[in-house]
């Protein structure tokens, strides 16, 4: 059995983060998502609704499982037993990001492989941060997150109690 992790902040998860899900699930007979938490980033969610939101949209695929953690990355795929870790690529930035990243992990944890999925052409654009921006604005961004992303992200962004705070 081969194991996969994919991790990200998924502030929030998107119709991209969801495509390298679909992608891995075909590929692997286990995917974990991980929802990374870093204390010293901020976020717009937190991190038990980024869980829920992701265990949400990928109910229906019995071979993921969602979880996080605040370590790194590397320890957590040791210790469930992962092989392989994803990386969601939309473009050559990301590629070149990404494969600087590959290269810490490969020297932090030497028997992991890295394997890039490449998002799916009308994705390419989506981003967690762009979401959140179109959304800010009222645009209508269901076609590239879930609809309770959409829910969640409407309330806290065009919530006038909450822009009126500091």
């Amino acid at each position: 059995m081969i194991i996969a992790l994919y991790a990200g902040s998924f502030d929030p998860v998107t119709a991209g983060h969801l495509s390298v899900v679909r992608q891995a699930a075909r590929l692997f007979s286990h995917v974990v998502v991980v929802v990374a938490v870093n204390p010293n980033k901020r976020t717009l969610l937190t991190a038990e609704e980024r869980v829920m939101l992701v265990r949400d949209a990928v109910a229906r695929r019995p071979n993921v499982t969602v979880t996080h953690t605040e370590g790194l990355i590397v320890e957590l795929a040791r210790e469930i037993g992962a092989s392989v870790l994803l990386r969601g690529v939309r473009g050559a930035t990301d590629a070149q990001f990404e494969t600087e990243l590959a290269q810490t992990n490969r020297a932090l944890a030497p028997e992991l492989s890295t394997l890039f999925l490449p998002a799916e052409a009308h994705l390419a654009e989506v981003s967690s941060s762009a979401l959140k921006e179109r959304i800010a604005r009222g645009e209508d961004v269901s076609a590239y997150c879930p609809p309770a992303v959409v829910a969640m992200l409407r309330e806290r962004l065009l919530s006038p109690s909450l822009r009126s705070q500091p």
